[in-house]
């Protein structure tokens, strides 16, 4: 286990330690367990669980994972793949599923097994988007259960690219932060 204070929780499980890229913001309070990858300029904020123990989970670059966030996988049959340049919100639940590039998820918003977004596809906060189900590019998702109600609009495109650079800044200033600096977590 490495744990820093002022930084997230890494730890091993079952000889899979987690792979953090250097420029990976990790605020105090996030765990990062067991089989999960983490590419550059990524940043996973405060109260985050990201467990990979019973299937991996594959986070790309400029991916923000935001506050109270829960991503977990099912054993053996559904791991996490999640794209580049993806936002996801304030205690959103993420279990089983792929994001592909560009994905936006709401807060609150849950997705279950086998679920699939396409890119640009964007869930509304507090949408269940039920096992399985499979979102083409650029479709809105709202609701319980979450159901396709049209095409993301030029203003929806442009919060998606928006975010995801906004949270690089973020995660770049408190990196830059004496108190954040991240240490080594290899």
């Amino acid at each position: 286990m490495v744990d820093f204070a002022g930084h997230g929780t890494v730890l091993e499980y079952l000889g899979k330690r987690p792979k953090i890229h250097d420029s990976v913001f990790l605020a105090p309070g996030s765990q990062i367990v067991g089989d999960v990858t983490i590419g550059k300029d990524s940043s996973i904020w405060f109260q985050t669980l990201v467990r990979g123990d019973v299937n991996y989970i594959r986070i790309g670059e400029n991916v923000n994972i935001q506050d109270m966030t829960v991503i977990h996988v099912a054993r053996d049959v559904y791991p996490v793949e999640i794209g580049n340049h993806v936002s996801i919100g304030h205690r959103a639940t993420i279990h089983g599923c792929i994001l592909k590039d560009y994905s936006f998820v709401g807060m609150g918003a849950t997705l279950m097994d086998g679920v699939e977004l396409g890119e640009y596809a964007f869930v509304a906060a507090g949408a269940l988007v039920t096992p399985g189900k499979k979102i083409p590019p650029g479709a809105m998702v709202m609701g319980s259960p979450g159901k396709i109600v049209r095409d993301i609009t030029d203003k929806e495109r442009e919060i998606i690219i928006r975010t995801t650079g906004n949270y690089v800044k973020y995660k770049t200033n408190y990196m830059n932060d004496p108190f954040y600096s991240r240490p080594s977590y290899e």
